[in-house]
């Protein structure tokens, strides 16, 4: 095939648009002819028209498909052998018809035996199994059973009476010559009847599943089991026969039956093997395949020519359509070594860059899962050990030594390999065996991803109970794109369900422990009702793991009960004012470092917090007092009750020393001192209160950047950093801690530089998305309202953790349930949605509640560098952002003043750049700047 002509798209199922007919004679010799020639379109037929998969509810009678393929294998086991054995009969050959009967018995068996064997598998195949099980068996065997018999009787008849005279010479003669001649054919007779039972057990297994590794695994089976049969079984037949029958008569039955089992085997070996099948078919099948030919050989494993080639040559041009063909051959054909080499030749020539994508799109949707099993695995060695198992004449502890010699387990030698290998154990549910795999190949194109995927998923699988679930250690996702997005969705839910049961275990409250419950159970249920779309590799282990997981969780749901809703709801989001209580989460990080801090270390640090408007600044403040203990104290000082402190410096250091007078019991300067002398008062006062401290005084000085304005405005000196930074450096027993707007190294002006080598800076940024979901779902203990899943995504996605967008929106969330079930007297369900998320961003009231983020974002992005607010307007259309040469172009400014103030921007938090694209952070600011500011 020319490396220019495009890969031809197999389809070499059966060319059938329409169901068999109980009536059409001519549909009885088709399925002649699947099972005969054609058995995998027995499986095709059932899947096409039989609806697949079958509920067991529906099997066999109640579905029509499977009941009419019943009769119609009932009657071509009934009818076929005994038409041939009339005609035989007709022509003079005689026919045992006892035989024949027995043998129809016995197909009609085989074809009920399928179908029951079918439906304790739960498959809507047991017809097509029964069918070819029992026409493939009865047929044949009704034919010759009852002819071989009707001619061999007459034989055997004859035979007896120079049997009588050879017994007497057959006992003298019959140790010498009849053991070993009896041990000899008993071998042959062994061997050829393990061939002719193991063979066929392999061929029916391969051929009726149309699983065609299971034709090799019977070959090596059945030779093995030949042999070991022939040992322990000729030997006794063949002295038995020497001893009874005499040399004459045990020649006479040895030559017999070595001749008869000689020609059964080869009669064996061609059913099994099918050469005319491959033969007859040679000069179509030597430049092509053919789409839908009937010479198309479908029951023969002896290798078609040149195939391997042509599929290495289809893989190489068009890796997904050759794909479909290697499906489409182990569907309809036995072509699987063939197609195995193809495919592992190809894949050891794919750079390493490309591997993981490739064996990813192998493992979508293969027909036969060993495909993937020997792209690491050798087949050879595989085949060469299920032999040795099936030899049972050697002690078992023999047979174990063999196989351990041989290498059947995945190998990890080539990033081919071992990624075949990692897909292959997600496959069999050994996520910790695909995370070593995985390793192997970390550092290349999505192997990060899948090695993540694989060590996230062996941690899920081993957590069985509830306190297990809530210690697994959430994942960091990586980057998109993503190679397996659908898995990790799934894996979002299953990591929501672990913030759920955390929750559970920490929580006193009932009401708030059924809520969280729900939630698990529904985010659970949801992955299991929507399985299908899970990467087949993936899903039988995503299963377990969300099945696992509910039955866990069901049994302590009863216990928790449910809750009902008799009164309003106590909102207990709080909007502008500091978060406390169990409301203030996500900030743990950030107490911790002050923890180090302030209590940990030997000395007292100063410390600024900086960030974003509104971010949670004020509330880390008043919380890190809780965490002092009982040898440090904090006095809290809002710097915005200043106002324009028209008294200058000593106004300032006024509402200082009010503050720490109330925490350490101290009375302050007189207001007349602080105003006559400030610096030299309050330093007085400092020091009184430093000698009397048993402890350590951290003094929070919030809304910082006041400071700064007054400085600007001339209302206080600017020597006014100075004097705290000579403050600061005086005593180990008292630090402060600003928070503002502003980095320190944004601070430029001479009088901010004495900070920059006395005060550690701490970024106040984004809550994270659990921390977000745990302020929303669970406020308070008694909070007896809930979120759906998505409805907590979309809120996350609104306002990207902004917590002051976040309490905002879960306020005015309780305010409209509220109204709506106790003000207008109608009923809903406890449940907030995304709907009810779009109802209340959608009211004009709730941008008129958050003016004051919206405003003093926007305002804020006039300081700094210029262009700030053009920019955001620039970009506020444009949800999915802009690249910086649009950017550039729509605001008219330069590339260094654009990126001066972009980097203002995203130190503030307002923008973000992603893969090259430059958009806004906050949702929700960027709706509120289209609809104020847009130009």
């Amino acid at each position: 095939m020319s490396q220019h002509q495009p890969v031809p798209r197999l389809n070499l199922a059966p060319k059938l648009d329409r169901r068999l007919s109980l009536w059409n004679p001519l549909d009885y010799l088709r399925l002649l002819y699947w099972v005969f020639y054609f058995p995998q379109a027995l499986l095709w037929y059932v899947d096409t028209f039989g609806g697949g998969y079958i509920p067991e509810s529906a099997m066999k009678w109640k579905n029509p498909i499977q009941r009419q393929l019943f009769f119609q294998g009932l009657v071509l086991t009934v009818v076929t052998p005994v038409v041939v054995s009339i005609i035989f009969e007709t022509i003079g050959v005689p026919v045992d018809w006892f035989g024949v009967a027995f043998s129809v018995v016995v197909g009609a068996y085989g074809v009920a035996f399928g179908v029951v064997v079918g439906e304790r598998l739960g498959l809507a195949r047991g017809v097509a199994f029964g069918l070819a099980f029992g026409v493939a068996l009865t047929v044949p065997l009704g034919v010759v059973r009852g002819v071989a018999f009707g001619m061999a009787f007459g034989v055997v008849v004859g035979e007896r009476l120079g049997v009588a005279v050879g017994v007497v010479l057959g006992v003298a003669v019959g140790v010498v010559f009849g053991v070993p001649l009896g041990v000899a054919v008993g071998v042959v007779v062994g061997v050829a009847l393990g061939v002719a039972v193991g063979v066929p057990l392999g061929v029916a297994r391969g051929v009726a599943l149309a699983v065609p590794l299971s034709v090799a695994r019977g070959v090596a089976r059945g030779v093995a089991v030949g042999v070991a049969v022939g040992v322990v079984f000729g030997v006794p037949l063949g002295v038995a026969v020497g001893v009874e029958r005499g040399v004459a008569a045990g020649m006479a039955v040895g030559v017999a039956v070595g001749m008869a089992v000689g020609a059964l085997g080869v009669a064996v070996g061609v059913a099994v093997m099918r050469p005319e099948n491959w033969l007859v078919g040679l000069p179509l099948n030597l430049q092509k395949i053919p789409n839908g030919s009937f010479l198309l050989p479908r029951i023969t494993s002896i290798p078609l020519l040149n195939l391997d080639k042509r599929l290495q040559n289809w893989l190489q041009q068009d890796w997904e359509t050759a794909l479909h063909n290697t499906n489409e051959l182990l569907a309809y054909t036995l072509q699987f070594i063939p197609v195995v080499q193809a495919v592992n030749k190809v894949l050891a020539k794919i750079p390493s860059e490309e591997i993981i994508w490739h064996i990813s799109r192998l493992v979508e949707a293969p027909f036969d899962w060993n495909l993937v099993r020997f792209a690491s695995t050798s087949l050879e060695e595989q085949l060469k050990s299920d032999a040795v198992k099936e030899f049972f004449i050697l002690p078992r502890s023999w047979r174990e030594r063999l196989q351990a010699r041989l290498l059947t387990d995945p190998c990890l030698d080539t990033p081919a390999r071992a990624a075949a290998a990692g897909f292959w154990y997600l496959h069999e549910e050994e996520p910790v065996k695909a995370t070593e795999a995985f390793a192997v190949v970390r550092s290349l194109l999505y192997g990060e991803e899948m090695y993540t995927l694989a060590q996230t998923l062996a941690a899920f699988h081993e957590a069985k109970e509830p306190v297990s679930i809530a210690a697994v250690q959430l994942p960091t996702f990586p980057p998109e794109p993503l190679l397996r997005p659908d898995t990790w969705k799934a894996i979002t839910s299953l990591r929501r369900v672990v913030e759920d049961v955390q929750f559970v275990n920490r929580s006193v409250s009932r009401s708030a422990k059924s809520l969280a419950l729900n939630r698990a159970l529904g985010e659970l249920t949801n992955i299991l009702n929507q399985a299908d779309t899970l990467p087949q590799a993936e899903r039988g282990l995503i299963v377990d793991i969300a099945q696992t997981w509910k039955e866990s969780l069901l049994q302590i749901a009863g216990e928790v009960g449910a809750v009902t809703i008799t009164k309003p709801v106590v909102n207990p989001y709080i909007v502008g004012d500091p978060v406390q209580g169990n409301l203030f989460v996500g900030r743990e990080d950030i107490i911790r470092q002050l923890e180090e801090l302030w209590v940990m270390g030997h000395q007292l640090q100063s410390v600024v917090l900086y960030g974003h408007r509104r971010m949670g600044k004020t509330s880390i403040l008043v919380n890190a007092a809780n965490s002092l203990g009982s040898g440090l104290q904090l006095v809290y000082v809002n710097l915005l009750r200043l106002g324009d402190t028209p008294q200058g410096v000593g106004e300032v250091l006024m509402a200082i020393t009010d503050e720490i007078s109330q925490a350490v019991k101290i009375s302050p300067p007189t207001d007349a001192d602080l105003l006559n002398l400030p610096y030299r008062t309050f330093e007085r006062y400092f020091k009184q209160v430093e000698a009397q401290l048993e402890g350590g005084l951290i003094i929070a000085l919030d809304e910082f950047e006041k400071i700064e304005e007054l400085i600007e405005a001339g209302n206080i000196p600017q020597d006014f950093m100075g004097f705290l930074r000579g403050l600061v450096q005086m005593s180990s027993k008292v630090a402060f801690a600003f928070a503002g707007l502003h980095t320190l190294e944004e601070m430029t002006a001479d009088y901010f530089q004495p900070f920059f080598a006395s005060v550690i800076p701490i970024h106040v940024g984004f809550l994270t998305r659990a921390a977000t979901r745990q302020i929303l779902a669970n406020p308070g203990e008694d909070f007896l309202l809930d979120y759906t899943p998505e409805a907590l995504d979309k809120i996350y996605a609104l306002t990207s953790g902004q917590p002051y967008l976040v309490q905002l929106l879960g306020f005015q969330l309780v305010r409209r349930y509220n109204d709506f079930v106790f003000e207008q007297g109608r009923s809903r369900s406890p449940v907030f949605t995304v709907e009810d998320v779009a109802a209340v961003i959608s009211d004009s009231e709730f941008f008129k509640r958050g003016r004051y983020y919206f405003d003093g974002v926007w305002g804020q992005a006039v300081r700094g560098a210029n262009g700030q607010q053009a920019i955001i307007q620039v970009l506020a259309p444009h949800p999915e952002g802009l690249s910086l040469d649009a950017l550039a172009e729509s605001t008219g400014m330069g590339s260094v003043q654009l990126q001066a103030a972009l980097d203002v921007l995203m130190r503030h938090d307002v923008v973000a750049e992603n893969e090259g694209r430059w958009r806004i952070i906050v949702e929700l600011f960027r709706r509120w700047v289209l609809q104020k500011h847009h130009r």
